[in-house]
C-alpha cells in the first residue's frame, strides 16, 4: 500500500551534495504551494553496492557517525544500504520539522531506481525538486524528460528567490506552464521577466502581450521581453545574469525532436549551463 499524500512536493534525496538544498528548496514550495513534503529516498539493491558518501550532508549529529561510517566502507550489503537510507531519512525529517513550516512531511524509501521511483510518486506529485548532480545510471535531462510532474533543479545551496526569468515561446508546452504559474502562489510574491527569443514580429508582440497581461490578471508583478536573436540559450542566459534574476522557468523539452536532432536540446542546455534554481513544466 502506498503512503504518498496528494499533490506532495516531492524531494529527491540522491545526492549528497545537495540534501540540504533540496530540503531547502521543497519547504520553500511546500509554503507557497500549501503541499505536503515527502521526503524520497532511492537504492535499488544491488550486490555489494559502492558507498555513497552522506555524511556531513545535514548539520545534524544524531547518528551522523553512523552514515560516516558506512562511506568508510567500500561497498555496502543490501542490509546497510537500507540502514543508511533509513538514517538520511530520518536526518532529513527532523530538519524539515526543525523548520516549523506546519505542513505534513513523510517517508518514502524506495529499493528502486532514482528513475523508477520518479515514474512511482509522479501521478500523485505536483512537484519534484532534485539535486543538480544527481548520482544515478540516468542523466538529469533523461530523467526530467520522463517525468510528467513538473521539476524544480537545485544547486549546492538554494536561497529564496525574488525574481524569475519565464522563457516563453507561444509553443502549447509554455500556455500549459503560464496557466500553471497562474493557478498557484509559486511565483505569485515576485518579479517576474516573461522573455520571448524570437523576431520581433507583431504575431510574436501579440501572443507576448496577451501571456503578459495574463500574468498582470493573476496579480503577478512582471514586465515583458522580445529579444531577437538565434541562440535561445545563450540570448536566456545573458538576460538573466544581466537583470540577476534569481529562477530560470521554462518548459521541459518542447522541442521537436528532429529539430534536436539537428540543433540539440535547448533544455538540456540549459539544465547543463543555469547557476541558479531551474523549474522545468512537462511536454505533453
Amino acid at each position: 500500500m502506498t503512503n504518498l499524500k496528494p499533490d506532495s512536493i516531492i524531494a529527491c534525496l540522491d545526492c549528497p551534495d545537495h540534501v540540504q538544498a533540496v530540503l531547502d528548496a521543497s519547504l520553500w514550495a511546500a509554503k507557497h504551494l500549501n503541499a505536503p513534503i515527502g521526503l524520497l529516498h532511492a537504492m535499488p539493491n544491488l550486490h555489494r553496492s559502492a558507498a555513497v558518501n552522506y555524511s556531513g550532508c545535514l548539520t545534524i549529529d544524531d547518528e551522523s557517525h553512523l552514515l560516516q561510517r558506512f562511506t568508510t566502507e567500500e561497498h555496502l550489503s543490501n542490509a546497510q544500504i537500507k540502514d543508511q537510507g533509513k538514517i538520511l531519512l530520518k536526518h532529513a525529517e527532523r530538519y524539515c520539522d526543525n523548520k516549523k513550516i506546519n505542513k505534513p512531511i513523510y517517508c518514502i524509501h524506495r529499493h528502486t531506481t532514482l528513475a523508477e521511483s520518479i515514474e512511482y510518486v509522479d501521478d500523485m506529485a505536483q512537484l519534484l525538486v532534485i539535486g543538480h548532480q544527481v548520482t544515478c545510471k540516468h542523466t538529469l535531462a533523461q530523467l526530467v524528460r520522463s517525468s510528467d510532474c513538473p521539476i524544480l533543479i537545485t544547486h549546492t545551496a538554494f536561497s529564496t528567490p525574488k525574481s524569475a526569468l519565464f522563457a516563453f515561446d507561444n509553443r502549447p508546452i509554455c500556455h500549459a506552464l503560464l496557466n500553471w504559474l497562474c493557478s498557484n502562489a509559486l511565483i505569485r510574491s515576485m518579479s517576474i521577466h516573461i522573455v520571448m527569443i524570437g523576431k520581433e514580429t507583431e504575431h510574436n508582440k501579440e501572443a507576448l502581450r496577451e501571456a503578459y497581461a495574463k500574468l498582470k490578471q493573476s496579480g503577478i508583478d512582471c514586465k515583458k521581453a522580445l529579444v531577437d536573436c538565434r541562440d535561445v540559450p545563450s540570448a536566456i542566459l545573458y538576460y538573466q545574469n544581466k537583470h540577476q534574476l534569481e529562477l530560470l522557468v521554462t518548459g521541459a523539452f518542447g522541442e521537436s525532436r528532429l529539430r534536436e536532432l539537428f540543433y540539440g536540446s535547448d533544455t538540456q542546455k540549459l539544465i547543463g549551463a543555469s547557476k541558479t534554481p531551474y523549474l522545468l513544466y512537462p511536454s505533453e
